[in-house]
């Protein structure tokens, strides 16, 4: 995947003043998600419905028995 033309968003979470973030661009089913500190280190990129998954996991207590997501 080319990041070049990719429209990156800033996480929710970010608060301006070096918070730490992630971006995420979406595209094509896919997701690229990248540290907004340290754009040029790479990327991760996984299906978008591997992605979509991985938000609603906190909202699920089955998918993490332990609450090791909850508060992200």
């Amino acid at each position: 995947m080319s990041t070049r033309d990719l429209i990156w968003r800033k996480s929710s979470y970010s608060n301006g003043v070096g918070g730490e973030c992630v971006e995420v661009a979406l595209r094509k089913g896919t997701a690229a998600v990248r540290d907004s500190k340290a754009p040029e280190a790479g990327i991760l990129s996984i299906s978008a419905a591997s992605w979509r998954a991985l938000l609603k996991a906190p909202e699920r207590p089955s998918a993490c028995p332990e609450g090791h997501l909850r508060g992200i």
